[in-house]
């Protein structure tokens, strides 16, 4: 079974005291029922023009209670980092597959591992080898602005210069056979509105043992 999840893209600009516009991205990322979209990445590449620093953080904490990583989804840059810390009852197998990043270490409750830098854009799916229901996400960026959606289905990707974006949208339930979409938005003093749609699988990816042995 297969759900259609809409994705609202909405731009507001704002003049800053530079003599060039930014403006705060509102995104909002819902189902088709209404429900909202956790957990959903976008990326903002400009179009044209010369690369913008990366605003993506260089780190994330990934933590494991209750025998359950968090958060499911982590965003970071390129040849960012992630640290894993263990505030469970007990020991976990951290692991990899994925095509850009392959790793593997045991990590003793309380203890927090060394950084694990991931040098290639993508999308790592890790998980536990002592306890298969367990399993998140590292999404790592090459845009210069990537945001995961929140609880409520939305997120701000803020300092964006006016301009032509490419907006990309990827969630971990992202129906097989299905890439992400490419959607344009145009960023200008005028407020901007985009509405996109991605199809996704119905069941929760916390529920697939061991997914990531294919790679994501």
């Amino acid at each position: 079974m297969h759900r259609r999840w809409i994705i609202a893209v909405a731009a507001g600009a704002w003049l800053a005291a530079q003599p060039v516009f930014a403006a705060t991205v509102s995104v909002t990322v819902t189902s088709d029922d209404g429900h909202a979209a956790e957990n959903a990445v976008v990326e903002l590449f400009p179009q044209s023009g010369s690369a913008a620093a990366t605003r993506v953080p260089a780190e994330a904490i990934v933590d494991q209670r209750n025998e359950t990583f968090l958060p499911l989804v982590s965003v970071i840059r390129r040849d960012g980092h992630v640290v894993f810390t263990n505030n469970d009852t007990t020991m976990h197998q951290v692991y990899s597959f994925s095509d850009i990043k392959q790793f593997a270490f045991e990590i003793d409750q309380g203890q927090r591992s060394d950084p694990v830098v991931f040098e290639k854009s993508g999308v790592a799916a890790v998980g536990c080898n002592i306890h298969d229901q367990m399993i998140t996400y590292v999404y790592v960026a090459s845009a210069p602005w990537a945001v995961r959606t929140d609880g409520n289905g939305h997120a701000q990707i803020a300092d964006v210069p006016a301009g032509a974006y490419r907006a990309t949208i990827w969630h971990p339930q992202l129906a097989p056979g299905h890439t992400p979409p490419a959607v344009a938005i145009v960023v200008s003093q005028e407020s901007a509105k985009l509405t996109s749609s991605i199809m996704l699988s119905a069941p929760d990816p916390r529920g697939k043992a061991h997914a990531h042995m294919q790679g994501s």
